[in-house]
């Protein structure tokens, strides 16, 4: 299908989806390039082609596309400045190696699952491109692994095969939410709940999914790797013992599976409220270790702490709570996307969506934060986000942060109201993002910065779904 279309790639405004029928059945995503959110488009017909023509301000028409080719988005992170060379030619240096490319013992280096590392190389074609970003089209399977080869602070995306319908978030699905939030006000039993989440516990569970603990032999949560496999199911058996149902959920061939629990109400309703962490990681160029403490080990370990303290308190839900992790995070949202897809196409009633994604490291002399989207969120959440730290955890100092985005947006883009945690209100100061050295026993990795975070997103679940003991 894609090769007998053209892709426009346009700055996101909802204009895109409101003004002419063929917009929200042609989409393919939202990417972003390290400060603004760019919208990518399938242009099959003339009348969607004039449309976007004299809608938008600019936009970037790209050719057909050759059968048989991956889509990807690359993209640099919105990082501080004192993380960021001065002399930033990563992404020429980039597309020069997939120029010259053969089939690079890299990708033989991974301790991969199911990808066929056998394929000829291939050239790759530039289709988009501004000083910090690029859509390009590749080779299947390189594309599958092309995370393995993105330079520091750099990030790739594997777009659908396919466009996806972008269903904007309907106002009566925020109503629930505007409902808790007129609300709200300090309760002390959820405080009592959710100061009850175990930080000694967090620590040792982080050093599970990282493998500084010896008995956990995990050396990468890469999304192709057998530690992947090892994390899934020691996070469904985790998180079974607290009394929920729990399955492993295959979205992809080759990539661990989702793994997705749920809490079931104790009231005859089919209202679900949901919470996430992505439990896949990145390691440094070149190497096989991906251990992920921070990203995302905070967020998962958050979320699992959140399960713990359900048993422990002995928590019943008057709605569906669900607890998800997430894999494929790092290739592009796969995981995420397949299961907010499959919420839909079911007509599930969500009525709140937040994702955990690094919630623990504290650069040296700042204070504990929590940042909150400032692009790709639903803003009554990420409101009542922020109430409720400010009741339950004023330690924290919360503001808004471009880093952007985790698997909240593939809820958001599904019509589910959703939002983000992040450890910090700017971009992403962390030295080891994406890197090999991203472990827990390190300078500003801080758990009482994860601890103050997950207390945030327990409280707003406890709000939200109400609960008794």
């Amino acid at each position: 299908m894609l090769s007998s279309t053209l892709l426009l790639v346009a700055p996101f405004t909802p204009a895109i989806f409101s003004g002419h029928e063929c917009s929200r059945s042609n989409f393919f995503g939202n990417y972003g390039d390290a400060g603004s959110t760019f919208s990518v488009l399938a242009v099959s017909d003339e009348a969607c082609l004039d449309f976007w023509a004299s809608s938008l301000t600019s936009s970037h028409i790209t050719p057909p596309l050759q059968p048989g080719t991956q889509l990807v988005w690359f993209e640099k992170a919105s990082v501080d400045v004192m993380l960021q060379p001065q002399d930033d030619s990563a992404l020429d240096e980039l597309l020069l190696s997939l120029e010259a490319s053969t089939t690079d013992s890299t990708f033989r280096q991974q301790d991969v699952l199911a990808v066929d590392n056998s394929y000829a190389p291939s050239p790759y074609t530039l289709l988009y491109r501004t000083p910090t970003a690029a859509l390009v089209s590749l080779e299947g399977n390189k594309a599958k692994v092309i995370d393995t080869l993105m330079p520091p602070f750099w990030k790739s995306r594997l777009l659908p095969t396919s466009p996806v319908d972008y269903i904007p978030v309907p106002e009566t699905a925020v109503n629930h939410v505007r409902d808790v939030l007129n609300k709200l006000k300090f309760n002390p039993l959820v405080a009592s709940v959710v100061n009850n989440i175990s930080l000694p516990q967090i620590k040792n569970d982080i050093r599970f999914l990282t493998g500084e603990d010896p008995k956990s032999k995990i050396v990468s949560r890469h999304s192709f790797s057998t530690g992947a496999l090892t994390a899934a199911n020691w996070l469904k058996e985790r998180v079974e013992n607290t009394g929920a149902t729990c399955r492993l959920a295959p979205f992809l061939m080759g990539f661990a599976p989702n793994v997705i629990c749920r809490y079931a109400s104790i009231k005859d309703t089919n209202s679900t409220v949901l919470i996430s962490g992505h439990y896949d990681s990145r390691g440094s160029f070149g190497s096989t270790r991906a251990p992920g403490g921070d990203d995302d080990g905070s967020g998962t370990t958050g979320v699992l702490s959140i399960a713990r303290t359900i048993a422990r308190k002995g928590v019943k839900f008057h709605c569906n709570v669900e607890l998800a992790f997430f894999a494929g995070e790092e290739q592009g949202l796969l995981g995420s996307a397949a299961y907010a897809r499959e919420l839909r196409a079911a007509g599930a009633n969500l009525t709140l969506m937040i994702q955990a994604d690094m919630t623990a490291y504290r650069a040296p002399g700042e204070p504990l934060q929590l940042g909150l989207p400032e692009r790709i969120g639903t803003p009554e959440v990420t409101e009542l986000v922020s109430k409720v730290a400010a009741i339950y955890s004023p330690e924290l100092k919360v503001g808004y942060s471009p880093a952007c985005c985790s698997d909240h947006q593939s809820f958001l883009e599904q019509g589910f109201p959703s939002t983000q945690v992040f450890e910090r209100a700017g971009p992403i100061a962390d030295p080891m993002y994406h890197n090999s050295g991203d472990l827990s026993d390190r300078e500003g990795y801080d758990f009482e910065q994860l601890f103050a975070i997950a207390k945030v997103q327990f409280a707003t679940v406890l709000h939200t779904a109400g609960f008794e003991l």
